[in-house]
């Protein structure tokens, strides 16, 4: 994984709903799903990481490689009056689709993926 600073950044293209789709309509379409009061399989080793490191040397990659959007940078809700500043690795847990690429992928590693508890996920019905 090369370094933001060392890359041009990709201008994609909106979906279109013939040929190309949003991602979380994708994620519906697989029929995914997560009891709600499951323990949660996506777990950081160092929750700073996606922040200092990530976001700051590789403009958080975990946005784009996760092909069903479960991570997302979001600010901390201010409090009446003042703006948000503080920024944090939101995991939208259940949107996984269980490819392990964020496994795979993570620059530093800070993911870990576990087996969900209660056989959810995807539900592949030709398989």
């Amino acid at each position: 994984m090369k370094k933001a600073s060392a890359c041009r950044r990709i201008d994609y293209p909106k979906p279109d709903g013939k040929v190309s789709f949003d991602k979380l309509s994708s994620v519906f379409i697989s029929n995914t799903n997560h009891e709600e009061n499951q323990p949660p399989h996506l777990k950081l080793k160092d929750p700073s990481v996606p922040i200092e490191v990530n976001l700051a040397l590789y403009d958080a990659p975990e946005q784009r490689y996760c092909p069903a959007g479960v991570y997302e940078i979001v600010r901390d809700d201010a409090k009446e009056g003042e703006e948000g500043t503080n920024l944090r690795l939101q995991i939208n847990a259940q949107n996984c689709v269980h490819c392990k690429t964020c496994d795979i992928k993570d620059p530093t590693q800070n993911i870990n993926w576990v087996v969900p508890e209660g056989g959810g996920g995807p539900n592949y019905p030709n398989m």
